[in-house]
C-alpha cells in the first residue's frame, strides 16, 4: 500500500512541477493583472507540492516506526534466532571483506 501511495504522489509531484514550469514560462511574457493571476496560481501549485511532500514524509516515518516495532517484537519473541541471524550475517560479511 505504501509503495502505491508513493508512486501516486511521485506522479502527482512530477505533473505539478511540469505545470509549474509551463506556468512560469508563460508568466514571463505576461504583465499586469494576468501576471498577478499567474503568480497566484504558481503559489497555489507550490503550496500543493509542499503538502504532498509533507504527506510522503509522514507516511515514511509511520512506515519506519511500524517496521521497527515489528522487528523489535520479533527479536523479543525469538532472541536466539535473531542472534543466529546476526552472527551468520557477521561471518558472511567477514568472509567477503577478507577476500578483498
Amino acid at each position: 500500500m505504501l509503495e502505491s501511495n508513493l508512486q501516486a504522489i511521485n506522479h502527482d509531484v512530477k505533473l505539478l512541477l511540469k505545470d509549474a514550469q509551463a506556468l512560469f514560462a508563460d508568466a514571463a511574457t505576461l504583465s499586469g493583472e494576468k501576471a498577478e493571476e499567474a503568480r497566484q496560481r504558481g503559489m497555489r501549485m507550490l503550496d500543493s507540492a509542499q503538502r504532498k511532500l509533507h504527506e510522503v514524509h509522514n507516511s515514511a516515518i509511520e512506515a519506519g516506526k511500524k517496521v521497527a516495532r515489528s522487528t523489535d517484537d520479533y527479536v523479543k519473541e525469538n532472541p536466539w534466532c535473531a542472534i543466529t541471524v546476526a552472527a551468520g550475517a557477521g561471518v558472511l560479511l567477514g568472509l567477503i571483506l577478507r577476500e578483498k
